[in-house]
């Protein structure tokens, strides 16, 4: 028999898991769709967003099912090859979420930089330098977890308490891996960089389009200068995604740092609440997207794509 609380957790998680998928799959469809019509992307952003639409359903897959299954009351599912792979696969994707955010804040930022930027010279090696870019982030993110295969296996007590790695499933060897210092520190240095490099671009699009704005009010009147350029548009939309991910991703560090060291993973659905938390920014992403860029709702998207 579920508590009530267990109960109303286990709907969230699932609804937030239907809603996150759906929205997520729904506009990789459109972008693959628009592509396999017209035989091209409309905007060279557009591989960036796909990447971003996988990495999102990677992250909500592999972070809710194993909550899904533990609201039902099943039993632990997973072995330890279980256990090491969705963890681990969570981790990957839950880092390129950050990646992809900070890579898709920095394209955004030089494709609206002046023709007479310092930054200029970048913009027409965006697209194989973002390629590079995404290769070596998987590459860089897959190594730091690489540990995780060896040191995370199966609960052997599914009610017990674990002060290492904790997930519903998953706990953390009893065999104390070498330097787990080094592995935490990795992690914060990479985040906090890739949080600079987010914060830097955003207020660099901000103050770009204030200067553009401004411009605009003496070179037209004022029903011209308020119309927004695609440009312009996209750029609004990734400030709302970076401002929305650093919210999600500041909150749900804040549950985390007071399940370890406050309640020390006696508090079971903290552990649920943490995942709603961090699938959060998943599950919005392609809404926020579909609400900030008309084209990509359906019908019109089709008419307009058959149409050109």
């Amino acid at each position: 028999m579920l508590f009530p609380s267990n109960t109303i957790l286990g709907v969230f998680v699932i609804s937030e898991f239907c809603v996150g998928v759906l929205g997520n799959s729904l506009l990789l469809m459109l972008y693959i769709f628009n592509f396999w019509v017209k035989a091209r992307f409309n905007r060279q952003i557009d591989p960036i967003f796909m990447h971003l639409m996988i990495v999102n359903m990677l992250t909500i897959i592999f972070a809710m099912i194993p909550y899904i299954t533990s609201s039902f009351g099943v039993p632990s599912f997973l072995h330890d090859a279980g256990c090491k792979a969705f963890v681990y696969i969570y981790r990957v994707s839950r880092a390129m979420s950050i990646s992809s955010t900070s890579i898709l804040s920095t394209f955004q930022a030089i494709t609206i930089t002046p023709s007479n930027s310092k930054w200029a010279w970048l913009k027409p090696k965006l697209s194989k330098w973002t390629f590079c870019t995404f290769l070596f982030s998987w590459f860089i993110n897959m190594v730091i977890y690489v540990h995780l295969i060896e040191n995370v296996i199966a609960k052997t007590n599914y009610t017990g308490v674990n002060y290492g790695y904790s997930h519903v499933y998953c706990e953390s060897s009893p065999v104390e891996y070498p330097n787990p210092g080094f592995f935490l520190g990795v992690i914060i240095t990479r985040d906090l960089v890739l949080l600079v490099i987010m914060m830097w671009t955003s207020l660099s699009m901000v103050t770009l389009l204030y200067r553009h704005h401004k411009r605009a009010q003496h070179l037209r009147n004022p029903r011209l200068s308020s119309q927004k350029s695609p440009e312009h548009k996209a750029t609004h939309t990734i400030l709302l995604l970076v401002n929305c991910f650093v919210f999600f991703y500041l909150l749900n560090n804040l549950i985390t740092l007071y399940d370890r060291f406050y309640t020390r993973g006696r508090t079971g659905n903290l552990g649920a609440i943490i995942t709603i938390v961090a699938s959060f920014y998943p599950t919005l992403c392609p809404f926020l997207l579909m609400n900030s860029n008309k084209m990509y709702f359906f019908p019109s998207y089709i008419q307009r794509a058959i149409g050109d």
